[in-house]
């Protein structure tokens, strides 16, 4: 019945045209299928009934079978009444309580019959009370067959409404009884078998109606897996047609500039996280296919001069490169960088960003396209149109998901062939989350710091004990060191209770009268903010207040402590960028988190968790699972569209290595989508692409 999860839902056992409106706007439902893909959030085990005696205030649910003795109406006030049921199973007695519907309620059910009650025990004027439960006649309730009762989410306005949980459990039931044909596969036999999934009809079914937490189990494996496994396919299909499609410039020779920069110019020895990255940045570069790889690296791990190598690299071979950053501040930092480290080589290095204008800007616009500057660094300015490069061999992109799929694509059509592609991010992201946002990149890991870097200690304080904190702080700067101290907000917010920076600042001046000061936010004009920044950077002020615009990119290596206030504002990946920003000297820096003695237990395990580790991915992974990776920072900027209905990527990470093996089986067996064995998958993969889910994005 293959058609038949397309049918409107307005066709659904008891749904019509107002419902399917509802379901519409509520649920975002439309069809046979959407429904059936409306998974239940908990379920509740309806086999067991308890004894009116064994009833505890604890219990979650509970099921009693017995009879209603009689009636009883309380009058609570303008029309409203209260109506309670005495009822009894032979063994005590328990109130049904209703506070709408009496009249319903009345008709409906009788003193002296027999029913299964299900509900919230609760105890009012010391007694078990039921509020609105469910009610079904024993004569006709099948327990054996109840199973694990499924629980669905609905809106306010559904409520209103009556369309309760048990109304939408009852469609679903309805629909999975009329569908008597089972639905058709999605997967084929060479996928299932060997892992033991179920086939597609019985999952949907026992997702819905389990008979145990063994069918639930199997049901959830078949549909996560399912799911996971299309979009792995789909990004598998995508980096494969690209490797076919472009030819990556073969840059063999490593030469001159590479060599003199290696043997006469590095500030240190390379780690060896470090070289082995250069060892697969270089073999990608000379293997004839277009490189796209991801650098990730914790801060201060030296992504920028693992990406500098790279671009020596194109250089040696005749070509020109360009690093891409998010901000100003951070393109200037790079330019500031790369400058210095290669002073004394014939090298020409220019900036671009929205404040070189004029002669200046026409100045760099004619040495990129003569290709007389080898290296151009700037903001998004670089993949605007006049920016015409002579031969451009190698972008680099930092913090990608700043800048998303879009404007990366528009780099290639700077160069004859696409270049090659190196994106950075100090934002450490979990392997799954990786394997799901750039599926597409080869992924590098620089997992050890330079020598000589000190762990940041980090240390938690309550905002009553800020006056040690202030005597800590004067203590580093009079010995030379400087401070930043982060705000969350720059205006007073009436909804939040937040130390406004503007208020802070003013405060600041006066607690450390005898120090010079820096201010720094988003809503500051470019100049401002880069006159303060540039004050603190060459040690003019000793204190920097800012918002977290400092949180990517700003190195001050004098800089020894970061003082957060409100931490209990920020997620774990904002407080570890932040953090990141001290430690760069050889000075022992320190990381203070200042948060109200109130926080919740979620709250107070990420400032463990802060406290307890420098370890960028063990805090990114903590962050997946606390937050989820839709509300992680990069994944809503980089337009991945997290529209998963079942599986879980901070839970589930075996299922998406699972269903990545799977998914580069298929590509490697069959990489132009050709193959008749196939056919069912590049079709299903074809027909979820017409779907409302961002597939462009997640490729």
């Amino acid at each position: 019945m293959p058609d038949l999860l397309d049918q409107d839902i307005m066709y659904a056992p008891g749904v019509g045209p107002k419902r399917k409106e509802m379901l519409n706007k509520e649920l975002g439902i439309q069809t046979f299928g959407d429904l059936l893909e409306y998974y239940p959030y908990k379920y509740v085990d309806r086999r067991k009934i308890y004894l009116t005696t064994e009833l505890l205030e604890s219990m979650s649910f509970i099921q009693l079978k017995g009879k209603i003795l009689s009636f009883e109406s309380f009058d609570m006030g303008r029309r409203n009444k209260r109506l309670v049921a005495h009822f009894t199973d032979g063994h005590g007695v328990v109130d049904l309580v209703w506070f709408a519907k009496s009249q319903y309620i009345l008709k409906t059910y009788k003193v002296g019959e027999e029913y299964i009650v299900f509900g919230r025990p609760t105890v009012y004027g010391g007694r078990f009370q039921i509020t609105h439960p469910e009610i079904d006649l024993a004569a006709t309730a099948q327990l054996s067959t109840m199973g694990m009762q499924p629980h669905y989410h609905t809106t306010e306005r559904m409520k209103k409404a009556g369309f309760s949980s048990r109304s939408l459990e009852r469609t679903i039931k309805g629909l999975l009884q009329r569908i008597t044909t089972p639905l058709a596969e999605t997967l084929p036999s060479f996928i299932t078998a060997p892992l033991h999934l179920i086939s597609r009809d019985e999952a949907f079914r026992l997702i819905h109606y389990p008979q145990s937490a063994i069918d639930l189990d199997r049901a959830k494996l078949r549909l996560k897996f399912e799911e996971l496994f299309y979009i792995q396919l789909n990004i598998l299909r995508y980096a494969s047609d690209q490797r076919r499609k472009f030819r990556g410039y073969v840059f063999r020779h490593v030469g001159t500039f590479f060599n003199g920069f290696y043997h006469n110019h590095l500030p240190f020895a390379l780690t060896g996280a470090q070289k082995r990255v250069i060892r697969e940045i270089h073999a990608d570069m000379k293997s004839g296919r277009q490189m796209n790889r991801l650098l990730q690296g914790d801060v201060g791990s030296g992504k920028t001069l693992v990406a500098l190598m790279a671009t020596l690299i194109a250089l040696d071979n005749g070509y020109q490169a360009c690093i891409m950053a998010p901000t100003e501040i951070l393109a200037e930092q790079h330019l500031a960088t790369i400058t210095e480290l290669l002073s004394g080589m014939d090298i020409r290095v220019e900036l671009l960003t929205g404040i070189v204008k004029g002669k200046r800007r026409q100045a760099v616009l004619d040495g990129v396209a003569d290709g007389s500057i080898q290296i151009l660094v700037g903001t998004h300015a670089i993949i605007e149109d006049p920016v015409c490069f002579f031969r451009l061999g190698l972008a680099v992109i930092d913090e990608q998901h700043r800048f998303g799929v879009a404007q990366r694509a528009k780099l290639w059509s700077k160069s004859q062939n696409p270049p090659h592609v190196l994106v950075m991010t100090a934002t450490p992201i979990p392997r799954t989350l990786a394997m799901t946002i750039y599926g597409d990149l080869d992924v590098s890991i620089i997992d050890e710091l330079p020598p000589g870097r000190k762990p940041v200690y980090t240390q938690h304080k309550y905002d009553d004990q800020l006056t040690s904190l202030y005597q800590g702080i004067r203590r580093q700067i009079l010995a030379g060191r400087q401070v930043y101290i982060v705000y969350p907000l720059i205006q007073e917010s009436e909804r939040m209770d937040l130390r406004n920076l503007e208020e802070g600042y003013e405060t600041m001046r006066q607690v450390f009268a005898q120090f010079k000061l820096s201010k720094v936010h988003g809503r500051m004009k470019s100049q401002e903010k880069e006159e303060e920044m540039r004050k603190f950077v060459s040690g003019e002020t000793q204190i920097l207040v800012a918002t977290t615009v400092i949180e990517v990119g700003v190195n001050v290596p004098n800089a020894s402590v970061m003082v957060i206030l409100d931490a209990q504002r920020f997620g774990l990946s904002q407080l570890h960028q932040l953090r990141g920003r001290v430690g760069r000297g050889a000075e022992q820096s320190f990381c203070i988190l200042v948060t109200t003695r109130k926080l919740s237990k979620e709250t107070a395990k990420r400032i463990d968790i802060m406290c307890s580790t420098n370890d960028g991915f063990q805090i990114a992974e903590a962050d997946l699972k606390l937050r989820g990776p839709g509300d992680l920072e990069g994944t809503q900027q980089s337009g991945m569209a997290f529209d998963l209905k079942i599986a879980d990527i901070a839970r589930d990470g075996q299922i998406v290595q699972m269903a990545r093996d799977e998914a580069q089986k298929i590509i490697d067996n069959d990489p132009t989508c050709e193959k008749p064995e196939y056919r069912m998958l590049w079709q299903r993969l074809a027909a979820l692409r017409k779907t409302n889910i961002n597939w462009a994005a997640i490729s």
